[in-house]
């Protein structure tokens, strides 16, 4: 497309009256008036915000290029999509050199990059410069360094296409700007802020842990770790004071200049003490404040040389950070992966920084995107402000009660600042003198005074971690700071005669969210020492916030976060305390190896008032699994369920594999249940794409949650009905053999006629009698065939009477005795299995007794987890298989009655087709990868076309379909042993077809029409 006549005109101006415009006396002020804003008002941009958008939600957002210290404080246009940032745009005069001076590049790609924004643009309208933004600027870089595009004026006529293509609002609407920002995406020798700024306050962790245990000796490990904490919290949030213009500039940098470091960093604080009034700097008793001042901060001993170390790196030009920009979310996120360690002190008083232990058996720590958060907000705190005033809206409580880094409650907190404002600006500014001012650019703001009364009257936390109950205050602090200024913030302080900000100690509170005092009655707590007291951490609700359970209605009105997932067999390791606790008092850890989210759910439903809301991130493996029984139906038999997000195998979490949904409780109850699934979590994201559909309350239970909803609804609701599933004509459906020690029992066969074994990195001569070929899931287990069987199992076992029956020890040395060796030289690794409770005469017996017996018999085979149906049947081979596992997973083994009419053959047909996979993979769990889960309590459920004996017709498609099965058995044996290519393409070509007439047949068995045949093929093409 041709560029709009307006930049051909804003071209031919500049062009006329270049020389003027490159003059130092043309400033910024006038080429941004004059020629950058209507040139993005061209690309689309409401960059006056003429459709007057809520301020949260403008197009552009035109910083105060406010000058302090000789550098610009903030980036001097942000543009933004729902109120997102997308990119950065830094305006310079004519007469600067943007291609060669490498100053305005650094300061663009600085701000952007502690923004966390991809791409971002400085331009003087004569020159624009994109740069990639995310990599660390370093203060040496060539002003060509990560520009990825520039172009002068002259240029924009015929580049047209291009820039509109990345920057226009439309083009990042639809995604343009994210796939040119991947097209781009190169190998990067440098870290992204949060993981920069991350190391960064991980070495001030060390070094101030290790100084402050060294020179003084008498502080406990508690005390050291709140110190350390409160140290570094204490230094950003005056180091972001001083970048945002709230506190005079380089106050801290100057501490770098002299000795007593320490000494005059206490100053600061006492200072701040004064300024701010926040629990973050509370070191003197006063009237009515409440609680403990710090005794410990005055008293310590720091050297100089590890403050000034600190210092050195938070200024321009060697500090990348510019914290006037950094994203609370992503304060955030660097938090969340700091408090994942603790500092102990070892015996000689040193200090060492180790990862918590449910942070390491979890696999690390894992930040919830503000996406997600922003949703859960939008769709229970935005759902109960629907219709309110702000009086009404005043005594709205909102709770996170594992609530980490603070991410849900920012995400809360902002969500309420938002909405305050505009209620007060729609319901007419001059009513609301007292708590809005206008900011430099017109636009509305709340003052500092309403800023704490929401914050303090709505916002509420729990959290077992000290460390964290702080860094939430510390994000909550600077949220109500955000957008303020030296000047604004003493205005209102001397229009209200009070600090700056709110004691939050009463809002966000330090304990234990599922363990209260009753924990006490328990007779092994009195076996506890201080420490494990101080680690159970009991806390009561009632006596913590009692207004708030005051009455009948007592209770929070919205739930929100993101629980942690520890598996119970986990959490056993070093709090079975607790454990037991759980299941005397919480129904949801009534049943099975439950994961700890299912108790948060139960508390958080428990702590909220007869109207409230819940929101909560977390795995949706509950709706099936055995253990999640006991709270569906908790929720089910209260009609508590009113939405559910369910992401499928879309993974939100960056750097885990964790299958989640959003699910919202409704304390009332709800009739109806809004269910949507995500295909496409970038898609969901950007355009709101799901499936959706209601489900009625009543069809809610506690048995395992299937959800289906999209056109696949009424073909599931069809199927599920029939009445015989494959769990009724199943003589057994039985997991494989679980040996406990699989790199003994399961070797290699070697070209030698020898096995290799993983253990003992060696070839053995085994007794082929004892060795047994083995299927490892779906590395060996296919669709109607058995391949590449590479490993065979070691069974030290006899059948006798179809049950098996461990050989005895005379019976493996005299007929086994290669075996026996080879067991021998194991025997410390097989005793050591379960911490040692293989110490005994058995010692080398499975680890697992069941299905011994199983194997050596005609059944139907399919893996544990596949991309589609993978069913074989094994008629006389008498393949050994595993439960589970590394290389292929496991599989499940399936028997059928003996006064079953339907021929093994005949089963795997429908087992096989189109139409079952399609039906399994609509509530089976999905894994990354595209797999789904073929475990027992999935395909017991899938729906059996029986055959009528005394129909002709009936008999006749039985028949059919072995026929058919037995040429697919029969092809796929073919296709193993084929040697060309064209010999390959025959036999398949001949696969292909029979599985059409196979589909085709199980179509016309279970009467589907045509437009449910069409549905079947859409969603497996």
């Amino acid at each position: 497309m041709s560029a709009p006549v307006k930049v051909k005109d804003l071209v031919n101006r500049f062009q006329d009256q270049l020389e003027a415009y490159k003059s130092g006396k043309y400033n910024e002020t006038q080429v941004r008036r004059e020629f950058i804003d209507p040139f993005f008002k061209a690309l689309g941009w409401d960059v006056a915000n003429e459709q007057g958008a809520a301020e949260a939600y403008k197009d552009v957002i035109h910083e105060a290029t406010v000058k302090v210290g000789g550098a610009t404080k903030a980036p001097d246009y942000c543009f933004r999509i729902g109120g997102n940032r997308k990119f950065f745009l830094e305006a310079k005069k004519p007469s600067i050199n943007i291609k060669d001076d490498p100053h305005p590049a650094f300061q663009l790609r600085r701000y952007a990059w502690s923004a966390k924004l991809q791409l971002s643009i400085v331009t003087d309208f004569e020159e624009f410069a994109v740069y990639d933004c995310r990599t660390r600027p370093v203060k040496s870089d060539k002003s060509s360094k990560e520009r990825v595009m520039y172009f002068t004026f002259d240029q924009y006529l015929d580049q047209w296409d291009e820039i509109a293509g990345i920057f226009s609002f439309d083009a990042i609407r639809n995604g343009s700007f994210d796939k040119y920002v991947e097209s781009n995406k190169k190998k990067r020798g440098t870290a992204e802020v949060d993981t920069a700024f991350l190391e960064e306050i991980e070495a001030w962790r060390e070094a101030l842990a290790k100084n402050l245990a060294l020179r003084n000796p008498e502080l406990s490990q508690r005390e050291l770790n709140y110190v350390v904490q409160a140290t570094i919290d204490r230094i950003i949030f005056l180091r972001i004071c001083e970048d945002r213009g709230i506190e005079d500039d380089n106050r801290l940098m100057a501490l770098q200049n002299g000795n007593n470091v320490y000494q005059r960093l206490c100053e600061l604080f006492r200072q701040a003490d004064d300024r701010y009034n926040s629990g973050l700097f509370h070191f003197q008793e006063e009237k009515d404040r409440p609680g403990t001042p710090d005794g410990l901060t005055f008293v310590l001993n720091i050297d100089d040389k590890v403050l000034k170390g600190i210092f050195k790196h938070l200024y321009y030009p060697d500090s990348p950070y510019e914290f006037s920009v950094l994203p609370a979310d992503i304060l955030g996120q660097v938090y969340e992966q700091f408090l994942g360690k603790v500092i102990r002190l070892t015996g000689k008083h040193r200090a060492v920084v180790e990862e918590k232990p449910e942070v390491k058996k979890a696999g690390g720590v894992y930040y919830t995107p503000t996406y997600i958060v922003d949703y859960i907000v939008k769709h229970t705190v935005g759902k109960l402000l629907e219709g309110k005033t702000a009086r009404q809206a005043a005594n709205l409580k909102v709770l996170d009660p594992a609530c980490g880094s603070g991410s849900f409650l920012i995400g809360a907190y902002q969500y309420l600042l938002d909405w305050y404002r505009d209620w007060y600006v729609n319901d007419g500014p001059e009513k609301h003198k007292k708590l809005l001012y206008q900011g430099h650019g017109g636009e509305w703001r709340l003052g500092t005074d309403e800023r704490k009364r929401i914050l303090l009257k709505n916002i509420y936390g729990v959290d077992i971690d000290s460390q964290a109950v702080e860094v939430t205050k510390l994000s909550l602090l600077l949220k109500v700071l955000e957008g303020e200024t030296s000047d604004t913030l003493n205005k209102q302080m001397a229009l209200f005669h009070a600090r700056a900000l709110p004691d939050l100690r009463d809002n966000i509170k330090c304990g234990n969210s599922l363990i209260s005092p009753k924990i006490y009655q328990q007779q092994q707590i009195g076996l506890l020492d201080n420490g494990e007291h101080h680690r159970i951490n009991v806390f009561d609700w009632q006596d913590e916030f009692p207004e708030i359970f005051k009455g009948k209605n007592g209770g929070f009105d919205a739930v929100i976060g993101n629980p942690p997932y520890i598996r119970i067999q986990i959490l056993k390791e070093w709090a079975p305390l607790e454990v037991e606790h759980y299941k005397e008092r919480y129904s949801a850890a009534s049943k099975g190896n439950y994961d700890i989210y299912v108790v948060f759910v139960e508390r958080g439903l428990g702590l909220l008032n007869k109207k409230g809301q819940l929101g909560f991130i977390l795995p949706h493996k509950f709706f099936n699994a055995k253990y999640g029984e006991p709270l569906r139906k908790l929720i089910s038999e209260g009609k508590h369920l009113g939405e559910v997000v369910h992401f499928g195998d879309q993974q939100v979490f960056s750097g885990a594999t964790t299958y989640t949904c959003l699910m919202f409780l409704d304390k009332t109850g709800a009739e109806q249940c809004l269910i949507a699934k995500v295909s496409d979590i970038e898609r969901w994201r950007n355009a709101g794409e799901m499936a959706i559909g209601q489900i009625g309350a009543t069809s809610i239970a506690a048995a395992e949650w299937n959800f289906v909803v999209g056109k696949h609804a009424a073909l599931f609701e069809k199927l599920s009905t029939m009445p015989i599933k494959l769990g009724d004509i199943a003589d057994r459906i039985f997991q494989g053999l679980i040996t406990g020690a699989d790199k003994v029992f399961i070797l290699k066969n070697d070209a030698k006629g020898r096995y290799f074994s993983e253990e003992t990195k060696q070839s053995h001569e085994i007794e082929r009698e004892i060795m047994h070929p083995l299927c490892k899931g779906s590395i060996n287990i296919r669709r109607y065939h058995i391949t590449d069987l590479t490993k065979s199992i070691l069974f030290p076992y006899k059948n006798i009477g179809g049950r098996a029956q461990l050989l005895l020890l005379n019976e493996m040395q005299n007929k086994y005795p290669l075996a026996w060796v080879y067991l021998e030289a194991t025997r410390s690794i097989l005793e050591a299995r379960e911490r040692g409770k293989w110490k005994h005469d058995k010692w080398y017996a499975f680890g697992r007794s069941q299905n011994l017996s199983e194997m050596e018999q005609k059944k139907l085979m399919v893996p544990s987890i596949a991309k589609s149906a993978s069913y074989t049947l094994d008629s006389k081979d008498y393949y050994y298989f595993v439960g589970s596992g590394g290389g292929g997973g496991g599989g499940y083994g399936i028997t059928l009655k003996s006064d079953n009419q339907m021929a093994y053959e005949y089963v795997l047909g429908l087992l096989n087709s189109k139409l079952l996979d399609t039906f399994l993979k609509s509530f089976s769990s999905p894994f990354s990868g595209g797999y789904f889960a073929y475990n027992r309590q999935y395909i017991e459920q899938l729906p059996i076309r029986c055959i009528d004996s005394n129909s002709v017709q009936d008999r006749t498609r039985h028949d059919r379909m072995v026929s058919f099965v037995e040429q697919m058995l029969a092809l796929h044996k073919q296709l193993l042993t084929v040697k060309t290519d064209h010999d390959k393409n025959i036999i398949q070509r001949q696969i292909d077809n029979t599985n059409q007439k196979i589909d085709q047949l199980v179509y016309e068995l279970y009467g589907l029409t045509d437009e449910e045949i069409k549905i079947v093929e859409e969603s497996v093409a």
